[in-house]
């Protein structure tokens, strides 16, 4: 597996290798929002969604873009 590729072509838009921190703080965020009107409320239909809660362009990576595998072959290794 040293020199296996990706079968799709598509990398980040980005510098940032992952978005895991931006996740645990949108997904924090989701479940503190989510407890405090659930206490409040006591309604599970009023609880929202980690889109309503956390705005996802401010993350590190921006979207997806397709590469040349033929140009670029060092980006497509896994």
């Amino acid at each position: 597996m040293s020199r296996s590729n990706k079968k799709s072509p598509v990398i980040g838009m980005t510098t940032a290798s992952s978005e895991k921190e931006d996740k645990r703080t949108a997904n924090r965020s989701e479940r503190r929002i989510n407890k405090a009107l659930l206490f409040k409320t006591n309604d599970e239909t009023a609880l929202k969604s980690k889109r309503e809660v956390s705005n996802i362009y401010v993350f590190s990576k921006d979207g997806k873009q397709r590469i040349d595998p033929n140009k670029y072959p060092k980006e497509l290794r896994k």
